[in-house]
C-alpha cells in the first residue's frame, strides 16, 4: 500500500513560506532545521504535508506554470468539500488564484497561489471518469 506524496518546492525564504502555510492554510510545522532561522521545514495539515528548502541565493523557486501553461499546478490535494475549504481559506484572508467552481476539465476546486508563485489545486473530480453523461 503506498502513503501519501509530499511535493518538495525550493523557497526564496523558509520562514516566510512556512508563514504562509501555517496562518493562510491551517498548516503545522512538523519538521524545521535549524531551530533559528532554518533552511529546511516539513509543513502538514491531516495527509497532506509539503517539503520547503532554500537552497541558495542563485536557486530560486521554479514553479511549473513558469516552465510551461500547460502545466498550471504545483500539487493538487483532493478535497472531498471543497467549497468548504475555500469558505475556511477566505475567512483568514487568502486570496484565490482561481476561485470555486466547476472546471472545463471535469474538476471542482479551486487554486492558491503561494508567496514563491507555487499553485496548489485543492478540488476533485466531479464525476467518475469511467461513467458516460453528466
Amino acid at each position: 500500500m503506498l502513503g501519501p506524496i509530499s511535493p518538495f518546492f525550493i523557497v526564496d525564504d523558509v520562514p516566510e513560506a512556512v508563514r504562509f502555510y501555517t496562518e493562510q492554510l491551517g498548516f503545522d510545522v512538523r519538521f524545521s532545521i535549524p531551530e533559528k532561522d532554518p533552511f529546511f521545514a516539513i509543513v502538514g495539515r491531516d495527509l497532506v504535508q509539503i517539503f520547503l528548502k532554500a537552497i541558495a541565493d542563485t536557486v530560486g523557486p521554479q514553479p511549473n506554470h513558469t516552465r510551461h501553461e500547460w502545466a498550471p499546478w504545483d500539487a493538487s490535494v483532493h478535497v472531498d468539500d471543497p467549497d468548504a475549504l475555500a469558505a475556511e481559506f477566505a475567512a483568514q484572508g487568502v486570496t484565490f488564484h482561481q476561485p470555486p467552481g466547476e472546471r472545463d476539465d471535469g474538476l471542482r476546486g479551486f487554486e492558491v497561489r503561494d508567496r514563491d508563485g507555487y499553485v496548489l489545486f485543492f478540488g476533485h473530480p466531479q464525476r467518475d471518469p469511467g461513467s458516460k453523461g453528466a
